[in-house]
């Protein structure tokens, strides 16, 4: 239970560093549950719609060598924040690249944030198990 929050609480704060970085994408509302409803939905599209969309996509991902699952992310990231549910990302060419900015940045962040907030014994009970 502990790990599953872990990681919400990584992802909201990997989105509120993107929002405050990276130019084109900012935080819409006073409200700190907006960012919360942002990453509920940004983690509905990763989980129902990307996979569909990597399945009827997997010639061209294996043409491009697994490039386009950075597009697919940034798309999705562009359509969440087009929604306004937390963040709002600029509409047109520069709002796409700062899209794709904000995906890798974002999985980046998240995934920084979440070693340092994991437990250190977590870390050492699956070295231990391998």
């Amino acid at each position: 239970m502990k790990n599953w929050i872990v990681r919400w609480i990584a992802n909201i704060l990997a989105l509120l560093i993107i929002t405050k970085v990276v130019p084109g994408i900012s935080l819409d509302g006073s409200h700190p549950f907006m960012l919360f409803v942002a990453v509920v939905a940004l983690g509905l599209a990763n989980a129902v719609v990307r996979p569909i969309i990597m399945f009827f996509m997997w010639p061209i991902n294996c043409v491009t060598f697994g490039l386009l699952g950075f597009v697919i992310n940034a798309l999705l990231f562009f359509i969440v924040g087009q929604m306004k549910l937390g963040f709002s990302v600029q509409p047109g060419l520069t709002g796409f690249i700062a899209s794709l900015i904000g995906s890798v940045g974002m999985g980046v962040l998240s995934g920084l944030i979440n070693f340092v907030l994991k437990d250190r014994g977590d870390r050492d009970n699956k070295d231990r198990s391998d």
